[in-house]
């Protein structure tokens, strides 16, 4: 996919560029800064004297030496001072600057850190949302592999409000899985507990139940005409109907071009289902639409997967960007949108 989020050591990542959240002079700092420098060897500190001293928002380019990449662009983010000395907007030119010269130097990868986020204390869940913000902007009309990079869980932090409102709606739609010979027969329960509470296997099957009463809002005649659609078929008619391009919709996917090329040369090709649901959120559809789309590719969505509960949330929120959904999923450990 084109952006993703990894769990890892930055300095282990094979990619074009890693991106150093460095010293504003040219001196080994802390964190990021002192890893990458440790993994390059004393070449790197050798270049970064050579580029002397590097303003706040701007980037600057070096050989990467012993890492496993080609450069290592250098980028000072700004000290946090309560968001009142512009810190959002220099982190914002960080990321901007350091995209802008991977692509002067023909890079097709790139690996970012979270900006600003360590001594310098930027909040860690407002870095997050810059760099997603930027990263996409920019994914829009540039193709390039682009790896965010968190060390570790305490270093990715979504909003309090966001965690607790997923948390809250996993709580409510969210079952374990019940074995199929006990789902052939579904009867509405006609009693509850003696204290007046459900039981559990009461909600589990009125969830159910209820799940069987949905009824597409779509027409007979709609149905009838789209029913030997293949996937295929069924997205690039869709793309046509909700009047986007293809360029517009794969990378609001987060698939490359080639896997799309794939889809469209061949009507029976068959995706993973994160790319058939990626497509599904590009194409901002409804729930009815999504499953419809998703199960020409052999697929449903069920309460009884995190994941798919965790996509009808945003769809239910009307939230098709696939970065910000990409954020919820890799906090709550599951793979991502996209191919």
């Amino acid at each position: 996919m084109p952006f993703e989020i990894v769990r890892t050591d930055i300095t282990k990542m094979k990619v074009d560029a890693i991106v150093n959240s460095a010293n504003p002079q040219p001196l080994i700092g802390s964190g990021v800064d002192g890893a990458i420098h440790a993994a390059a060897g004393p070449e790197l500190l050798e270049a970064r004297k050579i580029i002397g001293d590097i303003p706040i928002g701007s980037a600057a380019l070096t050989p990467a030496f012993k890492l496993s990449a080609k450069y290592v662009i250098h980028t000072v983010g700004p000290m946090w001072w309560g968001g009142t000395e512009h810190e959002i907007e220099s982190v914002k030119k960080c990321y901007r600057n350091s995209l802008k010269l991977a692509l002067e130097n023909k890079c097709k990868s790139i690996a970012f850190p979270l900006i600003s986020t360590g001594i310098y204390g930027f909040p860690k869940s407002e870095a997050l949302k810059i760099a997603i913000s930027v990263i996409s902007e920019f994914l829009l009309t540039n193709d390039m592999k682009v790896f965010l990079v968190v060390y570790d869980r305490t270093s990715f932090s979504l909003s309090e409000k966001i965690v607790k409102e997923v948390k809250e709606y996993i709580s409510d739609n969210y079952i374990e899985e019940i074995p199929k010979y006990n789902q052939i027969f579904l009867k509405r329960p006609e009693r509850e507990r003696h204290d007046g509470k459900a039981s559990r296997s009461k909600i589990q099957t009125e969830i159910m139940y209820d799940s069987l009463e949905l009824i597409p809002k779509r027409s007979l005649d709609d149905l009838m005409d789209e029913l030997g659609d293949t996937f295929s078929q069924s997205l690039l008619r869709l793309i046509d109907q909700k009047g986007k391009t293809d360029v517009e919709v794969y990378k609001k996917a987060n698939v490359d071009r080639k896997l799309f090329s794939k889809i469209r040369s061949n009507i029976n090709y068959k995706p993973s289902k994160v790319t058939a649901v990626a497509f599904a959120i590009a194409l901002e559809l409804n729930f009815d639409e999504t499953k419809d789309l998703i199960g020409r590719a052999g697929f449903a969505l069920s309460h009884c997967s995190k994941f798919d509960v965790l996509i009808e949330y945003f769809i239910q929120q009307k939230n098709y960007n696939v970065f910000e959904i990409n954020e919820v999923l890799f906090e709550f450990d599951q793979v991502l949108l996209g191919a």
